[in-house]
């Protein structure tokens, strides 16, 4: 009797997993997939090789995003790169707020007298260079396009 029983419980779950395997083979059948079977067999190889690539960058990737002392070099590098350039930036833009202040401040109007003696100011006469060698640049970089 328990022969019967236990056979009885395997075809029920033959019978429960007939379908599903059903399904498999018939999608083996199809044309298509025995073509894309084909070329991945043919390709296992360089599969196999892009693969193990593969994983060596995870490991690679894996091993330098959790060092520590890595992550803190290069972010010290980035600090000394950056820095000089942010302190310049600073320096700028607070020279630029306190020429706002006092160009509010100040209420003369500058004559042309008053322009002749700013033109010898050397500051002045670097920032004239500047902009006269500024404006021949776009000048040329315009006439190159037309």
């Amino acid at each position: 009797m328990s022969q019967t029983t236990t056979q009885q419980a395997e075809v029920a779950s033959t019978a429960t997993l007939a379908p599903e395997q059903m399904d498999v083979l018939d999608q083996l059948m199809k044309p298509e997939i025995q073509e894309s079977l084909t070329v991945l067999v043919a390709n296992l190889p360089k599969l196999a090789e892009m693969t193990t690539i593969l994983t060596k960058t995870y490991d690679l990737v894996q091993t330098v995003a959790n060092d520590k002392v890595l992550i803190d070099d290069l972010k010290g590098g980035m600090e000394e790169f950056v820095k000089p350039i942010q302190d310049k930036a600073k320096g700028i833009a607070q020279a630029a707020i306190e020429a706002n202040d006092r160009s509010h401040v100040e209420s003369s109007t500058i004559g042309l007298f008053g322009m002749l003696k700013m033109l010898k100011d050397p500051q002045v006469q670097k920032s004239l260079r500047f902009a006269q060698a500024f404006l021949e640049v776009l000048a040329e970089r315009q006439q190159q396009k037309s």
